[in-house]
Formats: C-alpha cells, sequence, structure tokens
C-alpha cells in the first residue's frame, strides 16, 4: 500500500480525539502470531486444490495492474458452462429448478464453492469455507426432497454466504478481532439458525473490517479483500454492495435478527445496527426478506425482533412517484463518477415520467456529527479492552474510527440522551419533509466515491445518516462504470474550498486514472418501516435502468 505521503500527513493530523493509548502491545501481540498463522494456513488447507486455478501474475502486479477478474473468470471460462449457468441464476429460479428436478442441491451447492474459491484466490473475501459440511447439507435435502415430495422450506438448497460476524457454533467467531480468536459460540445466531430451518445451505464465510468498524474489509487476522472489478481497489465494507458491484438492502431495525453476533456487547440503542441481505437480483432481497420474516418468523426466537410481517406490495408506476435527490449531503462532495451516475439515473427517470425534486439537507452536517458521537459513546471502552487483550497494532481506518465523534471521550448519560433527542428530531424532519411534499423516497449517493483505494476510505455519511433515523435503504447497481476518460475533475471542481480535512482526503484522493471499471452505485431510502416499497420501487427502478447483473454469462 502506498498512500500520497501529504494526505498520510492531513490524516494524522485529523487524530485528535483519541491518543490511542492503551491499545497496541507489541509483546503481548507476539502470543497471537502464530494463532493467526494456524487461521489463515486452515483456510488455505480447506479447500481441495482441484478447485483452485493458477492465477495470470502474483497478486501485486495484479492490483498494480488494476486487473478486473470478473472479466478474467468469463474470459478465462474457469467455470464450465453448466456451473456458469447455475452460479448467475437468481435465486428464485434456482429454489425453482430444484423443486421441479432440474437440478440437485448438491450440484447446486458444488458451483457455487468453485466459485467461492475462485473469487477468494482473487479478492481474498473468505475467511471459511464450507466444502465438506456444505456438500452434506445439500445431500441431506435431496434425500429429504426425494422422501417426502417437497421442499424443506422457501429457500431449499439455495446457497447463502455468511459474514463473519454472525455466529456458528463451534466454530471460531472473531468480527477481525485478534483477541477473539479463542472465541468459538455454543450454539448459532439467531438468523443462522433461521435460514438452515428455511433449507438454506451455507458455502463461505465471508471477510470483515477491523471490529466491523471502518469501511474497508481487512484485519491483522484476515488481511484486506479487494474489488473484484479493480484489485487494486477495495471492497469496502462492512457489506461491500456499492463497491462490489451487488445488491444490498438495509432494513428498518428489529425486522432481522442480530443476536447472537460476535463481539456484539448488546446495549446501543441510539445507532442500532441492522443485518440484511445482499444478491445480485432485487427479487432476491424480497425473496428472502419474505421467507426469513413470514416464514422464519425471528420474534420467536429473538424477543428484540418485531412481529411485523413482510407486506406484498404491487409494483409502483414509475410515473406516478416523486423523488427528492440528495446530490450532496452536507458533508462530503462526489467524485466525478458518483455525479455522473446521479446525473444518468435521473435523466432516465424523469423520462419515465418520474418527478424529480431537490433536496438540499439543511442538517446534514449536524446528522453525521450526531451519529458519529452517539457510535462512540462509550468513549471505545469496549474497544481499547478487546484490542489491548491481544495488543494487535491498530490498522489506519481503525485508528481513523477511533478518532471519529469525541473519540476517547465517555458520555455522561444525560449528554447521551440529548444527543438521542436531536436523533429524534432529525428523525421527525426527514419524516415530515417527506410527507407534507408528498415524497416517496430519497435517492443519492452511497457513498461520495465509487470503491476507494485499500485503506483510504474515511467517509460513511451517505449511508450513516440513513442509519441514524433508522429508515430502510437499498443500495443498487446504476449498471454504469467509471471511465479515467470521462469522470474528471473540471475547472469549477479545482476551484472548490474543502469543508473539512476529511472531505479533502476523499476528495484528493480520487485520481481518475486509480478508479478502472469500478461499479457505480447509488441508493434509494424511504420511510421506517416501508421496506417492502423500497424494495419495490428499486426493483422497478434497477429492471427499467436495464441492470441485469446475471447478463454476463447471457451474452
Amino acid at each position: 500500500m502506498t498512500i500520497d505521503p501529504q494526505l498520510d500527513k492531513l490524516f494524522y493530523s485529523l487524530l485528535t480525539k483519541d491518543n490511542l493509548s492503551g491499545y497496541e502491545d507489541p509483546e503481548k501481540f507476539k502470543k497471537w502470531v502464530p494463532k493467526i498463522k494456524a487461521y489463515r494456513e486452515k483456510l488455505d488447507s480447506s479447500v481441495p486444490q482441484e478447485l483452485k486455478v493458477d492465477l495470470p501474475g502474483p497478486i501485486e502486479k495484479l492490483k498494480a495492474d488494476q486487473f478486473n477478474s470478473m472479466k478474467y473468470l468469463y474470459d478465462e471460462k474457469l467455470l464450465s458452462p453448466h456451473e456458469f449457468e447455475i452460479t448467475d441464476c437468481a435465486g428464485t429460479s434456482i429454489v425453482e429448478n430444484i423443486a421441479s428436478g432440474k437440478w440437485t442441491s448438491v450440484e447446486v451447492f458444488k458451483a457455487f464453492a468453485k466459485r467461492a474459491v475462485l473469487a477468494h484466490q482473487l479478492t481474498n473475501c473468505a475467511v471459511e469455507f464450507f466444502i465438506d459440511e456444505g456438500l452434506a447439507r445439500a445431500k441431506e435435502l435431496d434425500d429429504y426432497q426425494i422422501q417426502n415430495g417437497k421442499l424443506i422450506g422457501p429457500l431449499h438448497g439455495l446457497p447463502i454466504s455468511l459474514k463473519e460476524h454472525i455466529s456458528l457454533k463451534g466454530r471460531i467467531g472473531h468480527s477481525g478481532i485478534v483477541s477473539l480468536l479463542d472465541n468459538i459460540p455454543d450454539k448459532d445466531a439467531v438468523t443462522a439458525t433461521i435460514l438452515s430451518k428455511l433449507g438454506a445451505v451455507f458455502y463461505v464465510r465471508t471477510n470483515e473490517p477491523h471490529a466491523l468498524l471502518p469501511l474497508d474489509s481487512g484485519s491483522n487476522i484476515t488481511g484486506f479483500t479487494k474489488c473484484p472489478f479493480n484489485l487494486l481497489l477495495s471492497s469496502g465494507g462492512s457489506s461491500s454492495a456499492a463497491f462490489s458491484g451487488c445488491h444490498g438492502l438495509r432494513p428498518s431495525s428489529r425486522r432481522i435478527s442480530a443476536r447472537g453476533l460476535v463481539g456484539e456487547g448488546g446495549g446501543q440503542e441510539s445507532v442500532v445496527g441492522v443485518l440484511g441481505p445482499l444478491s445480485r437480483t432485487i427479487k432476491d432481497i424480497d425473496l428472502f426478506m419474505k421467507s426469513y420474516i413470514n416464514d422464519g418468523k425471528p420474534w420467536l426466537l429473538d424477543p428484540w425482533s418485531l412481529p411485523i410481517p413482510w407486506r406484498d406490495v404491487p409494483k409502483p408506476d414509475l410515473s406516478k412517484l416523486k423523488i427528492a435527490v440528495m446530490r450532496d449531503d452536507g458533508v462530503c462532495r462526489v467524485t466525478p463518477p458518483i455525479r455522473r451516475g446521479l446525473n444518468e439515473v435521473i435523466k432516465k427517470l424523469k423520462s419515465a415520467g418520474v418527478e424529480i425534486v431537490e433536496f438540499v439537507p439543511k442538517n446534514g452536517r449536524l446528522a453525521y456529527d450526531v451519529a458519529v458521537k452517539l457510535s462512540n459513546c462509550d468513549g471505545n471502552r469496549a474497544l481499547r479492552e478487546a484490542f489491548s487483550a491481544s495488543g494487535e497494532p491498530l490498522p489506519r481506518l481503525t485508528k481513523w474510527y477511533l478518532n471519529l465523534g469525541d473519540g476517547a471521550r465517555e458520555y455522561t448519560v444525560s449528554e447521551n440522551r440529548k444527543l438521542n433527542a436531536i436523533r429524534d428530531n432529525l428523525r421527525q424532519e426527514y419524516s415530515d419533509f417527506l410527507i407534507e411534499n408528498g415524497i416517496d423516497f430519497f435517492l443519492g449517493p452511497a457513498y461520495n466515491n465509487v470503491a476507494p483505494k485499500e485503506e483510504e476510505v474515511y467517509n460513511e455519511s451517505y449511508t450513516l445518516i440513513y442509519n441514524l433515523l433508522d429508515f430502510p435503504s437499498l443500495v443498487f447497481q446504476t449498471g454504469l462504470f467509471q471511465d479515467p476518460k470521462v469522470d474528471v475533475w473540471n475547472e469549477e471542481d479545482m476551484k472548490y474550498e474543502y469543508r473539512s480535512g476529511m472531505e479533502e482526503l476523499e476528495n484528493r484522493g480520487y485520481d481518475p486514472s486509480q478508479f478502472i471499471g469500478a461499479p457505480i452505485a447509488l441508493q434509494l431510502s424511504g420511510r421506517r418501516y416501508c421496506d417492502e416499497e423500497v424494495v419495490a420501487a428499486s426493483e422497478v427502478i434497477v429492471n427499467f435502468l436495464g441492470v441485469d447483473l446475471l447478463k454476463r454469462q447471457k451474452d
């Protein structure tokens, strides 16, 4: 990793809220190095050699060349035609094909397991494979289907990956924290339990940011994950939908159970974390939510979850929609590819009759400041305990996160309540704006840039606002990609005065020649607990834009 010295100097000048003492201890960390090595070796040895391929060059050279691993996958036909057919099939169709007897759960699992191994070789996206266990589970499902003449559940045979922090019984769960390498949960997380009962087959666990804090998936345990469209860039995190080329739903809180997550100490009620599905089709997101909620009934296993069924809502008529567009949130200016993505999508939506209004949030900076303060309101005490337990070195972006808000300052109860009150007022303000102006959704960036370079991603304001408000938001791919000849700063951009050091880091870090081919994603957001409407509208918009993330194999 090479970072511009001037930007690196600016970066460290902004770390003023936590002096980072009490975390690192090189001598203590030495005792954990063998465990990290063993963890990595176990991952590598768990993959059968026949599933691996020879890469076209050393990973470091591929990164420098901005290698497009997605293009390579298809150009070199790294999967058989049948394996491509299966892995480039929508989840809804996979379940239908298994139900009809066209495919077996075993052959579906084998295809996805092979593709996951290939993806990991190129991007370092996996922390654990379920080769033997997944195959046994798939065979069990096939046997059930033969014996009973029906599927075990609505997700029968559907391969699903899990983020690493979703606990699994008897397996290490660390959330990227070295001191948790000895943590072996004694039961599955509620969400894993539900998905398994519905018939899902787990085939891989995926990498995450250090303690799920920064916006870059990687840690001292795993190393960093790369963007599949350009290996020089990051996959992002913790969910990575926008940077890695898929769709992803951030549902309203308490619809998907968060009980049983690794490192989840509980008690954070100010900015509530949520789980949500990622997929290459919006229809599959709907399948997941409907099956998980209506059939899985998470509230029976987790009293934190709300007993709100997933509703069937009609697909909206684009010509009857009114959408508020947020081009700038008052925190960080977007880069040229995101600006182009917004302009092109808005132009197309207008051609379909969508009424577009411009939305300039009057309290965007306030919302960001409140959100980061509430996220760190314990003064990083819990993180200090977790990191200092191993003395692990702090990754660059973890240092950044620890300095957000008021960093190491621990809030009093009354201070926390005052911030909660501001949050509630902001939630009311955004909701009132939608209702009073007859607006259906917000449309805006998911991040101020396309996939960033490794360890050079600082701003989360465009998604953090919806975490603070607890509004459902769906990140969707526009079908557009960064073009170094088109997506350049213009003369007016050069006169821009930065509003903060963070914005300067983000904007000055964008060199058009170093982000080639990165996907351009946006997000659609709506009122709290109107998740179904957000998903339905997103599907209509994505279809209208002609975005088909399964299309490559059909060409």
